[in-house]
């Protein structure tokens, strides 16, 4: 009987053990790691990403655990492939492990005083990264750190108004949007529309969500070429799903570029190239490359200093005459 009560006693021992391992590696595990399992003065991160659904969130993620890497941070990571209802669940997670910091980046904007709201009830502090959150109470989290899309937005317009500033019009648009109800999708369609409003000769002929994937983007645009003949200009809120439309675009006979004006969102490597081939007419920098900006952030709000309420990145806009010798230096 002793070497029974032993025997159970080693196996519950080592399945004990491998439990917390788990816990200490997979946020989504729902198990608050152990007393000691975090070595003091170490600074832990849960990150909750959007998904992988573009090459700049690809880029995003990957800068994100570099910089933790080199900042000592030990970061819990998790993909919420592109559900709210993931993310949330994750935050919940990060807050039951007891993280110092949870940092994540909306899917869309509204829904999220609640789990915020508990997190701020158990003392971990929040931080916005790329997209922001519609709250009324801003209490909720300490600052947000990404790109003004809005501004990338009137960029966009910016552009379009000047190639036709010569031209009498009618100039009708198409317009792929990011993922319904996101911030960028929001505030790149309202920047957009802010510049082009004051000029009749402008018309947003069709809109819809590309989900910001190239696969979606290819097929709703191929769904405008069926529906409408005379399309002049494609405004894609980022570029992955202006490179599905381009495809769209040549399988219906047409040069983008030319015959089909392309504006696009991120600049990331491909949509350069294909600049270059004279496909995208200009693309508005949004810039992925957060992590180092982010585990600064994170040591400061760790430690309980003041950060600024929005800190911003720094872009610009590339239309295609430049793309030639800004493609060596893109790092995504």
């Amino acid at each position: 009987m002793a070497r029974r009560t032993a025997v159970l006693a080693g196996i519950a021992l080592i399945a004990s053990t491998a439990l917390t391992a788990c816990s200490t590696e997979n946020p989504d595990s729902g198990t608050a790691p152990g007393p000691g399992a975090k070595p003091d003065g170490e600074i832990v991160l849960g990150f909750a990403q959007v998904g992988a659904e573009s090459g700049w969130r690809t880029a995003n993620t990957k800068s994100v655990q570099e910089a933790a890497k080199k900042a000592g941070i030990t970061l819990k990571f998790s993909d919420a492939q592109q559900k709210q209802e993931n993310q949330i669940k994750a935050i919940r997670t990060f807050i039951q492990q007891r993280v110092d910091v949870i940092a994540f980046s909306p899917v869309v904007e509204s829904g999220w005083d609640t789990v915020l709201k508990e997190a701020k009830d158990a003392g971990i502090p929040v931080i916005l990264t790329d997209r922001a959150v519609d709250t009324q109470d801003t209490s909720l989290y300490k600052t947000f750190l990404g790109s003004d899309f809005v501004k990338e937005g009137r960029s966009a317009g910016e552009w379009l108004t000047a190639e036709y500033a010569d031209d009498k019009g009618p100039v009708n648009i198409v317009e792929l949007q990011g993922t319904t109800g996101s911030a960028p999708a929001n505030d790149r369609k309202a920047g957009f529309a802010e510049v082009i409003k004051g000029d009749g000769k402008f018309e947003v002929i069709a809109s819809q969500t590309g989900d910001f994937t190239r696969a979606k983007g290819k097929e709703v645009m191929q769904a405008f070429l069926k529906s409408h003949k005379d399309i002049d200009v494609l405004y894609a809120h980022n570029d992955d799903m202006a490179l599905g439309a381009i495809q769209a675009i040549e399988e219906a006979g047409k040069q983008p570029g030319k015959d089909i004006k392309v504006i696009s969102v991120d600049g990331i490597k491909d949509a350069f190239v294909a600049m270059t081939q004279g496909k995208i007419n200009v693309v508005v920098e949004c810039n992925p490359l957060l992590g180092d900006q982010l585990m600064d952030l994170t040591e400061k709000v760790a430690a309980g200093e003041d950060v600024p309420a929005r800190v911003e990145t720094e872009e610009g806009v590339f239309p295609q005459a430049e793309a030639e010798a800004a493609l060596p230096g893109r790092r995504y």
